[in-house]
């Protein structure tokens, strides 16, 4: 773990993932977050995952979720949520 972790609000966070989303090669169209916790030394990311009208996930669900792990692995590294 770094030593450089930085305290961020969840509103700057959030734009940041979106960001990283919107630029990333797997990016899908309609794809973001919109809720972000910490859960110990963990960032938890939540948003859109591409349910079908029955509520199943479908295969761009799967990419939605990679796509929140991955976030949550590399800005988890960077980051710690400010009290607000």
């Amino acid at each position: 773990m770094q030593d450089n972790i930085q305290y961020i609000t969840k509103k700057e966070l959030l734009e940041k993932a979106n960001d990283i989303i919107q630029k990333h090669d797997d990016y899908i169209h309609g794809m973001f977050v919109n809720t972000v916790e910490q859960h110990r030394n963990t960032l938890v990311f939540k948003g859109e995952f591409f349910l079908d009208d029955n509520g199943i996930p479908t295969i761009k669900s799967t990419a939605a979720f990679n796509m929140y792990k991955h976030l949550a692995h590399i800005l988890s590294e960077q980051y710690r949520l400010n009290d607000e």
